[in-house]
């Protein structure tokens, strides 16, 4: 039992005496930080909370439908709360240690003792007109410099941390947007069939019920056009209903002949009929179509362009644009 406390006795101040050398080795080795003037970052920081996203159709006037052809605005709306802050970022700087830069910083630090005592003396003399960058400068970086366990300052060298973030709100207001539903899909439903169209770029969905995928469907029982659209990833949508007249639906069989049948087939006469009677049906925007369309299909024919031009004036009444 004796021996025993003996060997503990002698193991402590051993143990004592290697734990001081080691901590005396790790000042050498990691030095201290040459603390420098703390720096400062300046910013504006904007944050948009949405508040309402809603999607909205106008499908024109009149609410029923008298003709085929209708355009169909789609825009997307969004009210946020806009908030703005100045952020400033403080950051402590300093100058990490290395100790080989010790070699040339303690020389260096006498000689910047020396001539800032010196220029301190001197500045007595001169009544303190010397900068401060000499009188005080100088002196502190010859400590700096003689102290072996820190660098003289360096911001060449320079690292720094995050101290601090201050922020104060400037602004607060409420923001609306509107944009068009660019390029986006819309579906319409006719009927028991729905169809998938698209908007163009300035959020426009241009139905003409005259045309594909329209003119393949039987619209006589279909009194309501229904158009939906959606944007799945923010969960909005919005439809709305266009009826369409029963005036307008017993048109639309006649008008799709007069318009798509073999135009090659038929006579100068018959031509003139098909633009006269979609006039007469009020559909005067297809008739007009129709009659440029006719107008180019004789484009390598002058005699029998001029033909139906002359007919057209003569029975229809219409004076066609002069063909290019």
């Amino acid at each position: 039992m004796s021996n025993q406390r003996v060997k503990g006795s002698r193991g402590k101040p051993r143990g004592l005496a290697l734990g001081s050398a080691a901590l005396c080795g790790s000042l050498l080795i990691s030095g201290c930080a040459n603390h420098m003037s703390q720096r400062s970052e300046h910013e504006e920081r904007v944050e948009r909370k949405l508040l309402d996203h809603s999607l909205q159709i106008d499908i024109g006037e009149p609410k029923v439908l008298e003709l085929p052809q209708r355009r169909v605005r789609i825009n997307e709306q969004k009210n946020f709360e806009v908030t703005e802050f100045e952020v400033t970022r403080h950051y402590d700087r300093y100058t990490p240690y290395q100790p080989w830069r010790e070699v040339y910083e303690i020389p260096l630090g006498l000689v910047a003792i020396v001539g800032g005592v010196g220029a301190n003396i001197v500045n007595v003399f001169a009544f303190g007109t010397l900068p401060d960058s000499v009188t005080r400068d100088w002196v502190a970086y010859g400590f700096a410099g003689v102290n072996p366990f820190m660098n003289v300052q360096s911001n060449g060298r320079a690292q720094q941390n995050l101290a601090g973030i201050d922020e104060q709100q400037k602004d607060k207001r409420l923001e609306y947007t509107s944009l068009p539903w660019s390029d986006r899909p819309v579906q319409v439903m006719a009927g028991r069939q729905t169809h998938e169209l698209s908007t163009d770029r300035n959020g426009v969905l241009r139905l003409n019920l005259l045309d594909s995928p329209f003119a393949e469907q039987n619209l006589l029982n279909v009194g309501t056009l229904k158009i939906k659209v959606s944007d799945e990833d923010a969960n909005v949508h919005a439809d709305a209903s266009l009826a369409v007249s029963r005036s307008l639906r017993g048109k639309l069989v006649e008008a799709h002949s007069l318009i798509f049948d073999d135009l090659e087939g038929d006579e100068v006469g018959q031509w003139v009929h098909r633009v006269k009677r979609l006039s007469e049906l009020g559909l005067e925007e297809e008739a007009s179509e129709l009659e440029q369309s006719l107008i180019e299909l004789t484009r390598n024919d002058p005699e029998l362009q001029k033909e139906f031009l002359k007919a057209l004036a003569k029975d229809a009444g219409r004076i066609a644009a002069d063909p290019l």
